[in-house]
């Protein structure tokens, strides 16, 4: 698997095409609908449940089932106040950053249509000291109206989705920036073992669930619901960690772990650790390059919904080390993504039905 090519041409194109999507949280179906066109040659079925959690199935008759999971949803805005001189106030929809907000440039989700607006900001030369920092109460949208009226005729009431409109690019050859890295990227890495399998002509012995899940941003919830449904035997979860790399971070507190050094192992309560054990060993023997990061408590990721669903499920975390997260310029490294997909192949392909994975 080392020497072969990972990622081709058309896996890129639908990269860029999947990222510069806009799928905010509550809103993702645009963005798994480009996922499920993309991932049907290589699967047998599939199906979405009612909140838009898609679900790939490769050999859908098999009773012994493992899931490779990744969250579809962005983080964005809503449109919360819009003042009568036509500025628009949000609320957060998921972990949005106030701070990276002025200045930035729009797209507002209408029954009409794309609205574009910017974050508009006070010149330097006139503000105010105690004016400087951006919060939740003063950054506002101007979308070139002069009236609330003006504003609304546009198709824009309060409740509309507001997400950034920074498109993906890539730097340096081997850098992926964008928006939504967090976690496109997954559901991209899991599509790409589907692709994998297929062109290799893999046999599986089980049932592989491909899960792009929705709203992990406010609370994992379409884990929470699909994992229910499903009831899988094992589940590897994919999502984003910080690279700690990069200056104003803290080792001590966040760890070392670096873009371009391999995906990352977690260890924490919510993982169960046989399974955790089986990807190290597969990781080691295909030698796939890997990092490890310990986890206080819960991972804040959609491996917690899946570990304690039902009468519990063994899972595990790889995650993809993610520069500026949660900002329009998220970046990952090339070899990064690529050896997530060979490590979830590697484990996926040498995965026996019935595999131990008890405690003890």
């Amino acid at each position: 698997m080392a020497e072969k090519k990972i990622i081709n041409a058309k896996s890129m194109q639908f990269l860029e095409q999947y990222l510069n999507n806009a799928s905010p949280t509550g809103f993702e179906a645009a963005g798994q609908k480009l996922w499920l066109s993309y991932l049907e040659p290589y699967i047998d079925s599939h199906f979405t449940d009612v909140y838009g959690s898609a679900v790939g199935i490769i050999n859908p008759e098999a009773k012994y089932k493992v899931v490779l999971e990744a969250h579809a949803d962005e983080i964005s805005w809503f449109v919360h106040y819009i003042t009568k001189d036509g500025f628009i106030y949000l609320r957060r929809n998921g972990g949005s950053d106030h701070q990276i907000a002025p200045s930035k440039r729009v797209n507002i989700h209408t029954k009409k249509g794309i609205v574009k607006a910017v974050f508009g900001w006070p010149a330097i030369h006139t503000r105010q000291e105690k004016e400087e920092s951006p919060s939740l109460k003063n950054i506002f949208l101007d979308c070139g109206a002069n009236s609330k009226k003006e504003v609304e005729a546009m198709g824009i009431h309060v409740g509309c989705v507001v997400t950034y409109e920074d498109p993906f690019m890539v730097m340096n050859k081997n850098k992926f920036v964008g928006r939504a890295l967090d976690n496109r990227i997954g559901g991209f890495m899991i599509a790409e073992v589907a692709r994998m399998l297929f062109e290799n002509k893999v046999k599986l012995p089980f049932s592989l669930q491909l899960v792009n899940a929705v709203q992990e941003e406010i609370g994992l919830r379409g884990a929470e619901m699909i994992s229910r449904r499903i009831k899988p035997d094992v589940a590897i979860i994919t999502d984003v960690c910080h690279d700690t790399n990069t200056p104003m971070l803290d080792k001590i507190l966040q760890g070392d772990l670096k873009s371009g050094d391999g995906p990352v192992l977690a260890y924490g309560p919510a993982i169960q650790n046989n399974l955790l054990d089986y990807l190290i060993q597969k990781a080691e023997t295909a030698k796939i390059p890997f990092q490890r990061m310990a986890l206080s408590r819960a991972t804040g990721t959609d491996t917690d919904a899946f570990a304690y669903s039902a009468e519990g499920v063994p899972s595990a975390l790889i995650s993809l080390p993610l520069r500026y997260m949660h900002t329009t310029v998220e970046m990952c490294h090339k070899s990064d993504v690529e050896n997530t997909i060979r490590l979830m192949y590697e484990a996926v392909v040498n995965l026996e039905p019935g595999q131990n994975f008890s405690y003890f």
